[in-house]
């Protein structure tokens, strides 16, 4: 069962295992906004036992594209059909934020993976590599963001 995604009144609901279930809980509702106020789409999540679908695309896409495996626990994930866009989310236990950006068509498609860290946490040993820029938000507080380009079909 989805739940939809309050940016007004934040709950940790579904996050209360992750060590920074606030601020994991504020980047949830950061997004909600996001898709609220840009596409009219109502953000919801399902628990990780009932998204294995999600986790299992991304788990592919990191594997395939970079060789990364995400050592934390996923605890929610979903996917948001928005115009031409299939985006793929989940949230980890430990804090971590991916999300996938996948066009469906047109003439040059977008498509990227996205990670995102609560404040709060450290950056995880797998995404070391990354380089982390920093943006405020006024839900999750400051959140560390970085991305590569998907160069496979999936």
């Amino acid at each position: 069962m989805s739940d939809v995604v309050d940016f007004v009144s934040v709950s940790t609901r579904g996050l209360e295992s992750s060590p920074v279930a606030a601020a994991l809980a504020g980047l949830r509702a950061n997004e909600a906004r996001y898709f609220k106020n840009k596409y009219d789409h109502d953000f919801s999540v399902r628990p990780a036992a009932e998204a294995t679908e999600e986790i299992e695309l991304v788990s592919r896409i990191l594997a395939e594209e970079r060789g990364i495996v995400i050592d934390s626990s996923p605890l929610e994930a979903t996917t948001c059909w928005v115009e031409n866009i299939r985006w793929t989310f989940v949230f980890y236990e430990s804090g971590l934020e991916v999300n996938v950006l996948y066009t469906l068509d047109g003439p040059a498609p977008k498509r990227a993976v996205g990670f995102k860290l609560s404040e709060g946490m450290d950056v995880p040993s797998e995404l070391g590599a990354f380089k982390f820029a920093r943006q405020k938000s006024k839900l999750a507080g400051v959140i560390r963001g970085s991305y590569f380009v998907i160069k496979g079909e999936y």
